[in-house]
């Protein structure tokens, strides 16, 4: 089994994640390519001691950006996970 910190970079903060924060009691996170529902159900599980209800991921691919010469480059792809905790669980975000 994988550690968790191997797992889960960092909680996403955005607009729409905090609209599902709100709303849906649903967190996103960036996780690393390689980990998959289970890994990452265990690992939100472990390092926030709250009770994972459903996993859902997504990858995303890099966007294509233009150096300084007409030249073409990708930022990164990564992938993103939609956690949705059980009723009454929350992530302290502060």
């Amino acid at each position: 089994m994988k550690e968790a910190q191997s797992i889960v970079k960092t909680l996403v903060i955005t607009e729409k994640g905090t609209r599902l924060m709100e709303a849906e009691n649903k967190y996103l996170f960036k996780v690393f390519e390689d980990a998959n529902k289970l890994d990452i159900k265990r690992a939100v599980e472990e390092l926030f001691g709250v009770h994972v209800e459903k996993v859902n991921t997504l990858r995303r691919k890099g966007k294509q950006k233009r150096e300084r010469t007409m030249r073409y480059g990708r930022t990164p792809g990564f992938k993103r996970a939609i956690v949705t905790l059980k009723d009454g669980d929350s992530i302290d975000l502060t």
